[in-house]
């Protein structure tokens, strides 16, 4: 399985997610802060992003924006409680991969665990789509 970055300022939140996902057979790296998230983007560990609403004072908007500008085939997915249409067009104007709420129960954590798993796929047939073609 791939790494699996889980970034959110809530470590009980973060906890909850990382044991979710590496007991699903996941490597998971763990980060609270934006710079954290863009250090390991620039290391090119993580191939999967899950980003848990903003991180200190940066709008999730603005890092997913960020994020794209320094991997634009990185794959993000936005976990949070806000539902508000502006903010979610916004960030899927930005690309992010899967919009979810955060999980409450068993039901929601399964629907987690396949965007994720979808989304190292995804990630995967990117790197071999990409591979030895270059854009004109």
């Amino acid at each position: 399985m791939g790494v699996l970055m889980i970034a959110d300022k809530d470590p009980q939140g973060r906890r909850q997610l990382a044991n979710i996902f590496s007991t699903a057979g996941y490597q998971v790296v763990e980060t609270d802060s934006a710079a954290g998230v863009l250090l390991d983007i620039f290391k090119k560990d993580a191939q999967v992003v899950l980003l848990s609403g903003d991180l200190e004072e940066i709008p999730s908007a603005e890092l997913i924006s960020i994020i794209k500008k320094c991997n634009k085939n990185m794959t993000i997915i936005l976990v949070s409680n806000e539902q508000s249409l502006p903010l979610i067009r916004k960030v899927r104007k930005e690309g992010i991969f899967y919009h979810a709420l955060k999980p409450s129960n068993a039901e929601d954590q399964e629907e987690l665990k396949l965007a994720v798993q979808c989304a190292f796929a995804n990630a995967g047939a990117a790197v071999a789509g990409g591979a030895g073609h270059k854009k004109a």
